[in-house]
């Protein structure tokens, strides 16, 4: 499901779960493993990635729908432990965007400390509206953060996709590049960021992010997004996208 390469002083997180890199609770548990274990072996910067044309397909709501209220409950537990700790990281985290990133995929690059997309017919977003779930306030603050209150609110309520160019015209996306050149990019940044007095970077980008560290503190989006995932609204918009999946 993951791939870790050392590059010197930065670490390759690289999701491989065939065909989406879709999120259930052991993806999102190895990814929460992998972060500590690069942190813990030597990394001052962590690259997350994804497979080439797919960062993430977002949650694996097939999976996801057969599990009881306890699991769900758990699972919502460990994915914003995962979001907190991408946006809490002491060293900073790169997001190499491989491809598509809907909802759950956008959720994890938002969280990291740079957003770098390729250039194609991919596109990026939390579409969560469109399916039914609304979106967790922690989630709502690290799109504004990104893209400014008001375009959060447009985006989010109407849950848009975007164009990768138009992700990076917003926001969304910090920069976009050639395929190719996506993990050389990546590593250029994150090596750009290490050449600054560590303290001082380190200090300001946390500092930067304290009203989003602050929010995910709360458990509040766990026990709302596990209420929300078992409401009629949510479980006929899920089935729907599972029948729509698998006729595709």
């Amino acid at each position: 499901m993951l791939h870790i390469q050392f590059h010197e002083a930065v670490a390759e997180i690289r999701m491989d779960r065939p065909p989406a890199n879709a999120l259930n609770r052991e993806l999102v548990e190895r990814l929460l493993a992998a972060l500590e274990t690069a942190r813990m072996d030597g990394a001052h910067a962590i690259v997350l990635t994804g497979r080439p044309g797919m960062f993430s397909g977002g949650l694996d709501v097939p999976e996801l729908l057969a599990l009881d209220r306890r699991q769900i409950e758990t699972f919502w537990g460990l994915f914003f432990s995962l979001t907190r700790q991408l946006a809490a990281s002491p060293v900073p985290v790169i997001a190499a965007v491989s491809g598509h990133a809907p909802a759950g995929g956008a959720v994890l690059a938002l969280h990291c400390d740079w957003r770098i997309g390729v250039a194609g017919r991919y596109r990026i977003g939390l579409n969560e509206v469109q399916v039914g779930l609304p979106v967790p306030g922690t989630v709502l603050v690290a799109l504004e953060q990104a893209v400014g209150p008001r375009l959060a609110h447009r985006l989010a309520t109407r849950g848009e996709m975007l164009s990768m160019e138009d992700a990076a015209a917003v926001g969304l996306l910090d920069e976009l590049v050639a395929p190719e050149q996506l993990l050389p990019t990546a590593l250029a940044r994150a090596n750009e960021l290490l050449a600054l007095p560590p303290v001082a970077m380190n200090t300001t980008r946390l500092a930067a992010r304290a009203r989003l560290i602050e929010a995910l503190s709360s458990p509040a989006d766990v026990a709302s997004a596990t209420g929300w995932w078992f409401s009629a609204e949510t479980q006929a918009g899920m089935r729907k996208l599972v029948a729509r999946l698998q006729k595709s």
